[in-house]
This record gives structure tokens, C-alpha cells and sequence, in this order.
């Protein structure tokens, strides 16, 4: 059986979305684990004396406490998903005939603006690009401010 070819049509997505979540799961872990120091130590013992053990513990006493930190890694990582620009830039080198200009949002207005020297209808894809991040962002938020 032959090994599966990451750089293929079929996988590049898969591939990008590999090398993205280890970029970033340094930067949100220290978020969420300067989270979880805020979290006072009594809370644990309270609980044991409740009957808690350490799942229910960790699943209803400190996963509520950290929410507001998991929403913030949750919106920097779909602010990001929007923002991707240097990874498929690195794949294209390696990998031209699956990444073309139009992979993603920013490498598209990348490529409007310093390619086909098309300067203004790179920055309106540039300001509608940051208008959807907003957007989603701001009903990411809404959904979860009323979720809890």
C-alpha cells in the first residue's frame, strides 16, 4: 500500500489543517493553562468533600470558570482560519498545481494586488474579508454570551 500523498488534491486541506493546529496549540494552551492557575485551589477540596471526583470536578466546576478563556481562544483561532496567508504560501512553492492564487481569501487579494497589480479590487477584497471576520466573530460571541 503506498503512503498517501499529503500534497495531493485531496489532502492539501487536511495537510494545512495539520500544520496549523500544532502552530497554534502552544499559544492557546498557555492561554487556557494561565486560565486554570486563576482557578482557586479551595474550589478542588470543596468539591472532593461534595462527592466531586476529578472529572466531575474538572468538567463542572473548572471548565465553567475557564469559559471565558476558551471562547477567546475559540474566536483567535476562527479570526486565524480567515487569516491564513503564510502556510498555503509555503505549500504552493512546494505544491503549485493543488495551491493556486485563489486558495484562500488573503492569498487571493495577495495575489490581486501584487500579482495583476489590481490595487483596488485587492483592498475591497481585503476590507470584505475583514467585515466577515467581524461578522462572525461578533456572532460567534452573541451565541455564546446567550448559550451561558
Amino acid at each position: 500500500m503506498a503512503p498517501p500523498d499529503f500534497l495531493s488534491a485531496d489532502w492539501i486541506i487536511p495537510s494545512l489543517a495539520n500544520v496549523v493546529t500544532w502552530e497554534y496549540t502552544g499559544y492557546n494552551m498557555v492561554i487556557l493553562f494561565a486560565a486554570l492557575q486563576s482557578v482557586p485551589r479551595e474550589l478542588e477540596e470543596a468539591a472532593s468533600l461534595d462527592g466531586a471526583g476529578p472529572f466531575r470536578y474538572a468538567w463542572h466546576v473548572k471548565v465553567p470558570l475557564i469559559r471565558p478563556a476558551i471562547l477567546l481562544t475559540v474566536i483567535f483561532s476562527v479570526i486565524g482560519t480567515f487569516q491564513l496567508f503564510n502556510e498555503p504560501q509555503l505549500m504552493k512553492a512546494i505544491a503549485p498545481q493543488v495551491v493556486g492564487d485563489h486558495f484562500t481569501p488573503n492569498l487571493y487579494a495577495f495575489s490581486l494586488a501584487f500579482t495583476n497589480l489590481e490595487y483596488n479590487y485587492a483592498g475591497a477584497v481585503s476590507f470584505l474579508i475583514g467585515v466577515i471576520v467581524a461578522v462572525i466573530s461578533y456572532a460567534f460571541m452573541l451565541a455564546a454570551r446567550r448559550g451561558g
